[in-house]
């Protein structure tokens, strides 16, 4: 019984901890949805972009829905555990086995379909590229947001900083951007000599040099979820055997 009980504790805890991580990427979720001045707000004003850009668009109803879905599993978690109830405790081993199974073939088409994501935002280049040039200065919006992803990742426009040649931006500023350069004036001379990255290569590089960490991430949720689909077994049968 003492191992019992401490197995329920650790599935309450545990669960507690989805149940507050659910809420959290719930609110983020409807948060996207309602914030006009956010990413995907960015993305629908692109003109010609992609089709297949539409699916980067519901990345808010992806979000309250991972939300909601670990909220559930939090409250089966909780309540199966300290209930007792075999119920809830099979429908949170089914939820997680169906997640687990989800997430297994997504990892399988991710890295079966990478060159072709790959594609998708080179295909998206002319677009991005026309909205550096007659966009950004002229549009709040874009212009923050590209200002944010240059300082963050330090990088010049799409390519670099020849995506900003005749825009806007430098046809009313004389110059370009000030992330384009290490040193004022950011003339073109100074922008050439600075060699600033392009923000798409400079993304792929961060997201090439942390993939192991991601990898790691990735297996450490799913031994997690293996761990929660066992001891909600030994809980299941534990409780079936005392009730028998």
């Amino acid at each position: 019984m003492g191992c019992f009980g401490f197995l329920k504790s650790v599935m309450f805890l545990f669960n507690g901890i989805i149940f507050v991580a659910g809420a959290a990427i719930l609110g983020v979720g409807i948060w996207v949805k309602v914030d006009s001045g956010s990413v995907l707000s960015f993305l629908q004003k692109i003109q010609g972009a992609p089709g297949e850009l539409g699916k980067v668009l519901n990345v808010g109803y992806l979000l309250i829905a991972v939300g909601a879905v670990l909220l559930v599993l939090g409250f089966l978690g909780c309540c199966g555990a300290i209930k007792e109830s075999r119920c809830m405790l099979l429908l949170f081993f089914i939820i997680i086995l169906i997640v687990f199974i989800v997430e297994v073939a997504g990892a399988i088409v991710l890295l079966a379909f990478k060159p072709q994501a790959e594609n998708l935002i080179k295909q998206m280049e002319s677009e991005v590229v026309k909205s550096l040039k007659y966009d950004y200065w002229e549009n709040v919006d874009v212009t923050g947001l590209w200002n944010t992803t240059m300082s963050t990742l330090k990088c010049c426009g799409f390519n670099n900083y020849t995506d900003f040649t005749n825009s806007e931006f430098m046809n009313n500023t004389k110059s370009y951007p000030a992330q384009c350069c290490n040193k004022a004036p950011c003339d073109q001379k100074t922008a050439l000599d600075s060699n600033i990255q392009g923000c798409f290569p400079a993304l792929k590089k961060l997201v090439d040099d942390n993939s192991v960490i991601i990898i790691a991430v990735a297996l450490g949720i799913a031994a997690l979820e293996l761990v929660a689909m066992i001891v909600s077994m030994i809980l299941y049968n534990r409780i079936g055997s005392k009730q028998a």
